[in-house]
């Protein structure tokens, strides 16, 4: 049996008695530090290499990855937000060879101006008939691939969750 609006009305004002609330100058704004937007020239005038390969991707892709040599606690402070997102790239709708040369072209921009983590949205892959989606296993698979890539994690729920990676980059 359903209850009637009203009804819930009056059992939340009923639960609210004898609460008092925070005076506004009691509250505390949380402050996050804005997002560093590098602007990109789309139309870039130097051929980077891709030299990222398709073979040997697996129909479920790695949720994480560290790379050869790094202390698991990288990956850690990479999923508690140590290192914030400072560009993103999102790649739903895209094919496999145009996500893979915007991929790379992201990651070369994004090491060329000292971008330590970034976001790459790839989706989850809905219409992938209960399999992982395409772009996701791909994008994960290229990532270990590239040398610039130290590490990588799920994003967390409200940066894209399982259809985005947070991605740490080398320092220059």
């Amino acid at each position: 049996m359903q209850e009637k609006p009203e009804q819930d009305t009056d059992l939340f004002r009923q639960s609210l008695e004898g609460v008092t609330p925070l005076k506004a100058t009691d509250r505390i704004a949380p402050i996050r530090e804005p997002r560093k937007l590098i602007p990109r020239n789309t139309h870039s005038k130097t051929l980077i290499a891709d030299t990222l390969s398709d073979h040997g991707a697996s129909d479920t892709p790695p949720d994480e990855y560290l790379g050869n040599g790094l202390n698991r606690m990288t990956l850690r402070k990479l999923r508690r937000g140590e290192w914030p997102p400072q560009d993103s790239l999102d790649l739903h709708g895209l094919n496999s060879d145009e996500a893979r040369r915007l991929l790379v072209e992201f990651l070369h921009h994004a090491t060329q101006h000292g971008l330590r983590c970034v976001n790459v949205i790839h989706g989850k892959g809905w219409r992938s008939e209960g399999r992982e989606g395409v772009l996701k296993s791909l994008t994960r698979h290229w990532l270990i691939q590239h040398p610039q890539v130290l590490a990588f994690c799920a994003a967390p729920q409200n940066a894209g969750g399982g259809g985005a990676v947070w991605v740490l980059l080398k320092n220059r």
